[in-house]
């Protein structure tokens, strides 16, 4: 059990909504037959984009290759660049590091701080 057992169902909900999977997510698997492997390892074969509905993994779309999903999952157009919204270019996507910029939370460390000094 846990400790506050006087947690609302509001607070309840929110919690769990929290951890649950945002509906509309995408994935995408190979459509070849066989064990599970990484997905750069047969790049060149087709992929089924699936989408999350809140239940279950629906098929969305079908591409021809790696390069095609990763555009799909990621929202990368034709021209390469990373849209946030798919249709303001050059606005970074949220999450995605932007080149020149230091990653949050690393603007005070030192890189290669695990190595002693010598």
């Amino acid at each position: 059990m846990r400790e506050d057992e006087d947690e609302s169902l509001a607070e309840w909900a929110a919690r769990r909504e929290q951890r649950r999977r945002p509906v509309g997510k995408l994935r995408a698997v190979r459509l070849a037959d066989g064990q599970r492997v990484g997905a750069h390892v047969t790049p060149d074969e087709p992929r089924l984009i699936m989408r999350w509905d809140g239940y279950q993994w629906l098929p969305d779309a079908v591409v021809e290759d790696y390069a095609a999903a990763q555009r799909a999952l990621y929202g990368v157009e034709g021209d390469g660049v990373v849209r946030s919204d798919g249709s303001t270019p050059g606005h970074p996507t949220p999450g995605l590091p932007t080149p020149g910029h230091p990653t949050p939370g690393r603007q005070d460390k030192a890189p290669g701080r695990h190595r002693k000094p010598s």
